[in-house]
């Protein structure tokens, strides 16, 4: 029915109907959000998860030009993330707003973002770090005799920087991160996913930054998930990080496009061929050295590859794309994992088109690789003694291991995987690249060109040339049991028990590292410079502590001429052994023998005593063989000083106090006695300083000897080594039982 203008409306009848009043809402008020509130929003749109933290970090060491990048996590990054690198450190005076919101020294104008060239550029991730968890910065810059280390929450200082020993370059700890966000933190509890996720982030950056090392490992493990070493090539990276069967089924690829409608781009990159079988596609890109994810470029070359290669239709690719600067739009992404290109479609085209052509060209041929099976040494040293009496017949079965010879660790692999007992030979590999590998290994911490002193060279030459094969066979192939007492560790390799001095192996482990690494260490930069003098006269005291003729007359004289001496020997010192000693005789800094490991710094007066008397500073040889033994002396893996008191040494830390009658009378000092209250404060120093050298001989000595060392003949010879039980024969002697 129409209503017309003209008619007239009549209301219905209502009565005893009550009208229904709505009453009208107003429109809520628009507040100011607190500042808290904004950032914390704002770091858990940056922060996403613990990987993205990491991204962050790395991403700022790459910025700061370092060549070693560490990465320790705990419980897949919540309760602890630490990313070290050595790169050039931050500025003292920039601590106090490093943490806080759109801060940075990558850009000052909106125009540098045109032709950006770092990584980072908002300025916002270590404040959004402060947000959701508590941050910790240690940091030292070229030229300071030591760093600081200060915590952040909420984008600001806690404290003051404190002066503290560092090495070089930033360590930035993140702990507790979604603390104060619940919901977020119950979503990732799945540690181990979130780990996967660490790994596969460091794996793409290592491929990529060939020039820089990255390692990333579980905190409290001995082993690295990544272990990177660089400079290496693009395969050999690949190959250390996703393994053999990758590199060895990838093809290089390029692009060069000078054209300007797509951008005047570069791309090289390797992709798999034919031969390469995976259940899902595998793709690392960068764009101007940036990682980021391009959807469509994936989408485009996964159709290439469905519809060229169908058996092989889950690739795996590593693109690097080279553009101009203002062609690349990297603000389009909270997180920068996605950058918008000038001319995408155009250069997507291009690059489909090329892989298109790369894998036609190659679809002719399938190849099989070959290899060579040999049993490993563990395996080899089982059945030496069964081969003679049982050789078996070509295609006959493999008799069982007999009980009382079975390895119960294996230091290859403890699960006792296959592997562990059968080692893949590559072919063609001859025996005498094993020095080039060795020497490859080392160039990971020693990234400069080796010392070309011919001193040096001989003195290497000889440790590599005389070395015991046998102990050098143990050693690189033990399984760490624990300590037996002070001195002696217990090691098992095969089916035998030993005992290892790990004061002599240590003192020599740190001779070859002082040789190996002559005049490339890190340092040590001590907070407070030690003035040789007194450090001398400390180690002349304790010398003839228990001797009738001690003279501080002759001790200050003998401390003087030293400290001359030494000074006398400050460059030389310095330029090969990163021993700094300033123009006030101050000992301002040590070297880094090994990574991960200080020196018990109570012998550093002993240690300066022995560089002042013991060195023939006249012949070049002798006189850099003996400093760098006496600098492996200083940093071998001595007992502490204090007793070691989970064994009789406790007695060491009950009270002494005279005993005397309740009338206050004078008693004789043979009187005296011992009381049974404990000095808690000297106990707990003394556990921490024993607990933290056994942690070193387990997680850093004996990895690093496993890497590095070479046994000389004489380690075989002095006791250093002493086999203590055998599989073999235990089960003899239970049979006799």
């Amino acid at each position: 029915m129409e209503t017309h203008a003209n008619d007239e409306i009549i209301p219905m009848d209502t009565a005893g109907e009550e009208e229904e009043v709505v009453p009208c809402k107003e429109p809520p008020k628009i507040l100011r959000l607190d500042e808290s509130v904004v950032n914390r929003i704002a770091a858990g749109e940056v922060i996403q998860r613990p990987v993205s933290a990491i991204k962050e970090l790395v991403e700022n060491s790459l910025d700061a030009q370092a060549t070693s990048v560490n990465v320790v996590v705990k419980d897949g990054g919540l309760k602890l993330i630490q990313v070290s690198d050595d790169g050039h450190g931050i500025r003292y005076e920039d601590l106090p707003i490093l943490c806080e919101r759109h801060t940075t020294s990558k850009l000052s104008t909106f125009e540098d973002l045109q032709s950006i060239k770092s990584m980072g550029f908002r300025g916002e991730a270590l404040a959004s770090m402060t947000y959701v968890g508590h941050v910790t910065v240690t940091t030292i810059t070229k030229g300071q005799l030591h760093g600081y280390r200060v915590s952040y929450r909420d984008g600001v200082m806690e404290h003051e920087p404190k002066p503290c020993a560092a090495v070089k370059g930033t360590q930035i700890t993140v702990e507790n991160l979604f603390y104060n966000m619940t919901a977020r933190r119950k979503t990732l509890q799945n540690a181990s996913d979130d780990y996967t996720k660490i790994v596969d982030l460091l794996s793409r950056f290592a491929i990529h930054h060939t020039n820089i090392s990255f390692s990333c490992r579980k905190h409290g493990a001995a082993r690295a998930d990544v272990h990177s070493v660089g400079p290496t090539s693009r395969l050999d990276a690949i190959r250390t990080v996703y393994g053999a069967s990758v590199a060895r089924n990838l093809m290089k690829i390029e692009v060069s496009e000078n054209d300007e409608a797509c951008s005047g781009f570069q791309m090289d990159g390797l992709i798999s061929n034919s031969n390469y079988v995976a259940k899902k596609i595998m793709m690392v890109l960068f764009i101007n050295g940036r990682m980021v994810e391009c959807s469509a470029l994936k989408r485009a070359i996964e159709i290439v590859y469905a519809a060229t290669l169908p058996k092989a239709s889950k690739p795996y690719i590593y693109m690097s794309i080279i553009l101009p600067p203002e062609h690349v739009d990297v603000n389009v992404h909270p997180t920068k994992k996605e950058v918008s290109l000038l001319n995408q479609e155009v250069i997507i085209e291009r690059i489909q088109s090329a892989v298109e052509s790369k894998l036609r060209s190659s679809n002719d041929t399938k190849a099989y690789q070959e290899q060579d099976v040999e049993s490993s040494v563990a395996y080899q040293m089982v059945l030496s003694n069964d081969d003679t009496q049982n050789s078996s017949k070509s295609g006959s079965k493999s008799q069982k291991v007999p009980v009382h010879k079975m390895v119960r660790a294996d230091s290859t692999d403890p699960a006792g995987r296959l592997h562990a007992y059968v080692q893949m030979k590559q072919p063609g590999l001859p025996e005498s690249s094993l020095p080039a590998v060795r020497s490859f290994v080392r160039q990971r911490r020693n990234p400069k060109e080796s010392a070309n002193l011919t001193s040096i060279q001989d003195l290497v030459a000889d440790i590599d040339k005389n070395f015991h094969a046998g102990l050098l066979n143990t050693v690189r192939h033990c399984v760490y049991i624990g300590m037996a007492d002070d001195v002696f560790a217990l090691l098992q390799h095969g089916t035998h028990l030993y005992l290892a001095n790990v004061v002599n192996l240590s003192k020599e482990l740190m001779y070859q590292q002082v040789l190996r690494r002559f005049a490339h260490f890190n340092a040590i930069q001590l907070s407070n410079p030690a003035p040789l003098f007194e450090l001398l006269i400390l180690a002349l005291k304790e010398e003839y502590a228990n001797s009738e003729c001690e003279n501080d007359d002759f001790n200050e004289k003998v401390a003087e001429t030293s400290t001359k001496l030494l000074k006398l020997k400050a460059e030389m010192l310095e330029e090969f052994f990163c021993i700094s000693i300033d123009r006030n005789g101050n000992l301002a800094s040590l070297p880094v023998v090994l990574d991960q490991y200080t020196p018990d710094m109570d012998r550093v007066p002993e240690f300066m005593l022995s560089l002042a008397n013991d060195i023939d500073w006249e012949d070049e040889k002798t006189c850099l063989q003996s400093i760098s033994a006496a600098i492996g002396n200083f940093y071998a893996m001595h007992p502490p000083l204090l007793p070691n008191p989970s064994g009789d040494g406790l007695q060491f830390y009950k009270r002494i106090k005279p005993s005397g009658n309740s009338d206050g009378e004078n008693i004789g000092d043979d009187e005296v006695g011992m009381d049974n209250e404990i000095d808690d404060q000297l106990l707990s120093e003394a556990e921490t300083i024993w607990a933290q050298r056994e942690w070193s001989i387990q997680h850093v000595l004996f990895p690093s000897m496993k890497l590095f060392f070479k046994p000389p003949h004489s380690l075989g010879e002095n006791g250093t080594f002493v086999r203590v039980a055998s599989l073999e024969k235990l089960y003899k002697i239970f049979e006799r039982c």
